[in-house]
């Protein structure tokens, strides 16, 4: 195949879809594999024969498309230089991935600059799938669903933090993080709170079923992929602490309306600090 010298970002999403089919390939047939071979990296989280399977397929795809492109990748680190940075997290939810927990999905993004631009989050045990580009609109495919196709995403219009629903992912973060009292002082001002994980609490914000999602201890490719889908959803993505972008190990996510005011409720105390 003759690619384009200066790929526009439409051909950039086609690949990563493409990309996506491959990952799904691999991972589908090693969800609940009997011989799934796991171990545990240095920081005590653990990695499967699957996410390096899918990582590797994605890389290999990268290097004949876009061999000059940089990459970032959760379980083989970053390689090249550039403008042009793809972000691959081969299964975000590896510790539901491994038990059998169909909430996990590869996650595939493109910087250019620093700013993420196409992003596609893939759940093949869910049987969907997420995609943005800038200025393209985000995009949803429900596979299960009879004579699927596309539907365009919208956050919801939920403006006051009274009527909302705010997904926090992981007590025990924002507790490590130093958080934990700002994180029940928002839960206390918003309608239900729920810990539904990963990816999927950034793509239900962006479908209009959530208000607010947010957690710490992330890193890059753990976000990138979904900032273009909230965004062109019509929600904000920011670091908890409202820095834009997926580079400052936390992630705030709403539907715009009320980005300021969980902003505001989670503000962090003189006092807090992350715990050892």
């Amino acid at each position: 195949m003759t690619e384009p010298l200066n790929p526009s970002l439409d051909d950039d999403l086609a690949l990563a879809l493409e990309l996506a089919d491959r990952a799904d390939a691999i991972s589908r047939e090693r969800f609940h594999a009997l011989d799934l071979v796991i171990t545990t990296k240095p920081d005590r989280t653990p990695v499967t024969d699957a996410d390096q399977a899918v990582e590797r397929a994605i890389r290999a795809g990268l290097a004949q498309r876009r061999p000059g492109d940089a990459i970032l990748g959760e379980e083989y680190g970053a390689e090249g230089s550039g403008s042009r940075q793809w972000i691959i997290d081969p299964i975000d939810g590896t510790a539901g991935f491994l038990r059998g927990i169909p909430i996990w999905a590869t996650l595939i993004a493109l910087a250019v600059d620093g700013v993420p631009v196409v992003g596609v989050v893939s759940a093949p045990a869910l049987g969907k799938r997420w995609w943005a580009r800038t200025d393209g609109g985000a995009w949803m495919l429900d596979e299960r669903a009879p004579d699927a196709a596309p539907e365009r995403l919208r956050v919801s219009g939920v403006a006051t933090l009274d009527d909302a629903s705010l997904s926090y992912n992981s007590i025990q973060q924002w507790d490590s993080a130093g958080r934990l009292d700002s994180l029940i002082a928002l839960s206390r001002q918003v309608w239900r709170t729920r810990a539904y994980g990963d990816m999927w609490s950034y793509m239900l914000l962006a479908e209009g079923h959530l208000d607010i999602a947010g957690e710490f201890d992330l890193q890059p490719y753990d976000m990138a992929a979904l900032v273009p889908i909230v965004q062109e959803a019509g929600g904000r993505f920011t670091s908890v602490d409202g820095q834009a972008g997926p580079w400052h190990g936390s992630a705030l996510a709403t539907n715009g309306l009320l980005h300021e005011a969980a902003l505001e409720a989670l503000k962090a105390p003189e006092s807090a600090a992350p715990r050892g």
